[in-house]
């Protein structure tokens, strides 16, 4: 199995390239999204979980990542895990998710663990400007998690911005191909998943 990981600021098309990726190289694909690996925190209020700081790299469950990765690489099942954004809780299912010949992590931090860094294949950073991303966070969040554009506004300003100014714009470092124009640059999926059957295939 071959291990890709997708790193890149909110908005930047991560989940595109990896749906991209997976209908181009025509393999048996696993998607897992650092977003589902969210800490869940029950004993708050929906106010005080409202409140939280979803951007900084500790607020996801690394270890439990890491464990489900290492699962899958060792050919072995696990289950879905999931995050509603509309409850600011933790909805893991019952979906068992079987090993396949690519396995492909998203997610802001993606790079953000090195014990997750070390087994990955290939690392690709996103680079589209802030702006785009901005713009493509607001449609997104006010259709698929019913925010509206003061809290998306506040929120970017406390800390999207910050934390990718500290931590996200600086993954790049650990990248082995940058991509430009977000999820839906035809060339660079093309190349890339030639690269990735041969690595399979060969």
């Amino acid at each position: 199995m071959l291990f890709i990981g997708i790193c890149g600021a909110s908005g930047s098309g991560k989940t595109t390239l990896a749906e991209e990726l997976v209908q181009a190289v025509g393999a048996s694909s696993v998607v897992i999204k650092q977003d589902a690996y969210y800490f869940d925190h029950r004993e708050l209020s929906f106010d005080q979980r409202a409140r939280l700081n979803f951007d900084e790299p500790k607020i996801f469950d690394h270890d439990l990542l890491l464990q489900d990765v290492q699962a899958l690489l060792n050919d072995k099942a696990t289950t879905r895990k999931g995050y509603d954004f509309t409850q600011h809780a933790r909805c893991d299912s019952d979906e068992i998710v079987y090993p396949g010949d690519v396995l492909i992590l998203e997610g802001i931090h993606a790079f953000y663990d090195p014990r997750l860094r070390d087994l990955m294949y290939l690392k690709l950073f996103i680079n589209v400007e802030p702006d785009i991303c901005l713009l493509r966070r607001i449609v997104r969040d006010i259709k698929e998690r019913e925010r509206s554009i003061d809290s998306i506004a506040e929120q970017y300003l406390a800390t999207v911005k910050p934390m990718y100014d500290k931590y996200i714009r600086n993954y790049i470092q650990y990248a082995d191909v940058i991509v430009t124009r977000g999820g839906k640059n035809a060339r660079i999926v093309d190349i890339l998943a030639g690269y990735l059957r041969d690595a399979l295939y060969d």
